[in-house]
């Protein structure tokens, strides 16, 4: 076939509707309907047959045919007998076609809809069959950021800049290379040699535990799964000299930690006490959970400090790899001695970082800038960073002047709230690139519902989770937040780290660690846990998860006093015990006690007024399903309420027209509504944030009418709620009640 068509062939193509065609390419013929049939009648001819001819001759038949092949079975194999050089061509033109058929008025008039999806879907599935991009092959592609567009990953200006494999170590900006007898904790973490019997042993091995008390951080608790355990102190003066810091960050950390530091920053220690102690921490390579992180006092302290730890990380094992690199260009390497040339893991990706906002990454990406900038005048090169600022950050003028909220509100949903995103960030040689290929990428920034749109499910066609399998540094940042969002992400996470990629994604596996070739990766990852709360889903994932070599490190401080005495109003609380004979029977023994106990005594019209907090959204489900059933007068607000919903809900309780309302926890946090008019308050399952106790029982005076007398307040717990009643009544309070096998009924009065 020619590169272009006859003029005969295309004009008949183009009278063909998408009917015509579609028939024309399944069947290889004109559909009946449309044989052009003259008006007038044809005259019968007669012809003789030679004597000669054979009629039953098939080799006559097959001799024959190509004498009377139609118009149609030409076009027919100009469109069949495509070849790859083609292919592009006739697509163009295709198109071309189609758009032509659409302009006319009267030649599509009979194809239905059904039709015209048909074979919009059969062209869908031939562009989808078509061969992928090898950039999206080897990870970079979509894996990159959430914005999936064509243009993505696009900046060949910086690829060279910024590859480990085509880059050596400067002399003025790499600092040296971490030896295996330095005293460098990086080098020690991962130089660290385990043998097959230590690794056998870690899950028959009990956890040896071990309780310090430091200054700031308090009772701190040293856990090992492995034979030794050791704890240590911390100094009470700090040098820097001594942190084994890559360099720039010697120089640039005092400057950009300089807001939190009182004096003059040369006279001044470069941390601050608590940061003095979770850096050492952290610097030792242990995993550590904290819990006492808020985003109104230290929480952008703890931002700081880990995000020096995670970049000191990544310039410290890029170094190793250029200097290697140094080396085997300048010698040429034996049999023997490829041990010293591991350096790296079977993916580049090192630190995931897991943030709850898109706010929270602009932060932490802003202070890797400045860690590397410093007061130096010579800038680093930031690619694409107008789009970044573009995408995370957020317009002021987008929030409602006149809305009111909590200062903890405020601090928590600050700038840009945006939780569905994902990013790679690049760093070398005192450069950084954003929207990095993940598989190019040193750190990746992510949410958790950002990286469980890649890392998919299971009988997924399009998933990936290999970046994960050597990630050597782990931050979960404001954990209890995703209690709010969704847990179940994070769980998933967690069981996709550091698996056996599927692909080698081209690495060199020569200069791969041995333990990493081993499988052995997630007993050399370092998981920093931060969150605001003692939460038992968050602890369940430090403990099951973290199995560090060199140890956990966990802050167990217990409250003294309990968010109750920060209620503002005379009201009695009666906390009434449950029984359950496990923990997997907590959920149905508390709607059991609710239904059978608690909801009877306010059926009556004069337990008006009521309203139910209910934190899990899985309880709310099955309230109101029961409510609905009992044909009880309520009314409901959870956070998929939309606004006029919620509005009628709050105007009906208030009024009195509901006798219930249910109130889902995720909504409080994220609204901060105040319900008018509650005079009985149940607190179905103690709140998840303790300060959330007091906010609901201060909603009472918001309404006052003289009902002081009559208000209630009812609060379920069992013996597995221990944390949450500490939080709520204090330690010594909490001991008492849970001491009891009875139904205890306290009547506590808040003090004003």
């Amino acid at each position: 076939m020619g590169k272009r068509r006859s003029r005969s062939q295309s004009q008949l193509l183009n009278s063909l509707t998408k009917k015509q065609k579609k028939h024309l390419r399944d069947f290889g013929e004109e559909h009946p309907f449309y044989d052009r049939v003259s008006r007038k009648e044809a005259k019968p001819q007669t012809c003789q047959l030679s004597e000669s001819l054979d009629t039953s001759s098939s080799e006559s038949e097959a001799e024959s045919e190509p004498e009377q092949v139609s118009g149609y079975n030409r076009l027919l194999a100009t469109l069949k007998d495509v070849s790859k050089e083609d292919e592009e061509e006739e697509e163009e033109e295709d198109s071309v076609i189609d758009e032509t058929e659409m302009n006319l008025e009267d030649g599509d008039s009979d194809i239905s809809v059904e039709e015209e999806t048909a074979v919009e879907s059969t062209d869908m599935q031939k562009n989808a069959a078509l061969p992928a991009d090898p950039k999206g092959k080897d990870g970079h592609g979509p894996p990159g950021t959430s914005e999936e567009s064509p243009e993505e990953f696009t900046d060949a200006k910086h690829e060279s800049l910024f590859s480990l494999e085509t880059n050596f170590l400067e002399e003025e900006g790499g600092g040296n290379c971490p030896l295996k007898a330095s005293q460098d904790p990086f080098a020690q973490h991962v130089n660290k040699e385990l043998k097959e019997k230590e690794i056998q042993a870690v899950a028959t091995n009990p956890k040896t535990t071990h309780q310090l008390k430091w200054p700031i951080l308090g009772q701190l608790v040293f856990s090992s799964r492995f034979q030794q355990l050791e704890t240590f102190k911390p100094p009470k003066d700090i040098d820097l000299k001594s942190l084994h810091l890559q360099k720039p960050l010697e120089s640039t950390w005092i400057k950009t930690n300089s807001q939190f530091l009182s004096g003059p920053p040369k006279s001044s220690s470069p941390f601050t006490p608590l940061q003095k102690e979770l850096f050492l921490i952290m610097n030792s390579y242990r995993d550590l959970f904290y819990p006492e992180r808020t985003a109104l006092k230290n929480g952008e302290e703890i931002r700081h400090v880990y995000c020096l730890h995670a970049i000191n990380h990544v310039l410290k094992a890029n170094a190793q790899v250029l200097a290697n690199n140094s080396r085997c260009r300048s010698q040429k390497r034996g049999v023997g001695d490829d041990d010293d040339f591991r350096d790296q893991g079977l993916t580049r990706p090192k630190v995931l970082i897991v943030v709850p906002f898109r706010e929270a990454a602009l932060r932490v990406v802003q202070l890797f800038i400045s860690l590397l900038e410093g007061d130096s005048k010579k800038k680093i090169i930031v690619s694409n960073k107008k789009r970044f600022n573009g995408e995370y950050g957020s317009d002021p003028e987008e929030r409602p002047p006149n809305l009111k909220r909590p200062e903890d509100y405020e601090a928590v949903f600050v700038g840009n709230i945006d939780d569905h995103f994902r990013t790679g960030v690049a760093i070398l040689q005192r450069g950084i690139r954003l929207y990095a290929p993940f598989y190019s990428s040193d750190i990746l920034i992510a949410s958790p519902l950002g990286l469980r749109t890649i890392i998919g499910g299971e009988g997924e066609k399009k998933r990936d989770f290999d970046f994960l399998s050597s990630i050597e540094l782990l931050i979960i940042d404001q954990a209890d937040i995703y209690l709010m969002q969704n847990w179940e992400h994070v769980l998933h996470l967690m069981n996709h780290m550091n698996l056996l990629p599927l692909d080698s994604h081209g690495v060199d596996f020569s200069r791969v660690r041995m333990w990493s070739l081993n499988n052995w990766s997630k007993y050399y990852r370092q998981t920093l846990l931060f969150g605001a709360l003692q939460d038992a889903q968050i602890n369940s994932v430090f403990n099951k998860y973290c199995v560090n070599v060199q140890g956990q490190v966990a802050v167990r401080n217990v409250p003294m006093t309990g968010s109750i005495s920060h209620v503002l109003v005379q009201l009695p609380h009666v906390f009434q015990r449950m029984e359950a004979e496990n923990l997997a029977s907590v959920i149905d023994a508390r709607f059991n006690f609710f239904v059978n106990k608690i909801l009877p005594q306010y059926r009556d019209a004069v337990m008006s007024h009521t309203l139910i907090y209910v934190p899990s959204y899985f309880d709310f489900v099955r309230l109101r399903n029961y409510f609905k059933k009992e044909e009880l007068n309520f009314i409901h607000i959870c956070e998929y309420t939309q606004k006029s919903g919620v509005s009628r809900a709050r105007h009906f309780f208030l009024q009195g027209e509901k006798q219930f309302l249910l109130l889902t926890e995720r909504f409080h946090f994220y609204k901060r509504y105040t319900i008018k008019g509650i005079r009985n308050l149940i607190f179905y399952e103690l709140p998840t944030y303790p300060h959330f106790y007091s906010d609901v029982c201060n909603m009472l005076q918001a309404t006052t009418r003289g009902e002081e007398a009559a208000w209630t307040c009812t609060v379920l717990y069992s013996k597995y709620d221990a944390q949450r009643l500490a939080a709520a009544v204090g330690v010594e309070r909490a001991a008492h009640m849970l001491q009891s096998k009875k139904n205890v009924h306290l009547f506590i009065t808040g003090e004003r």
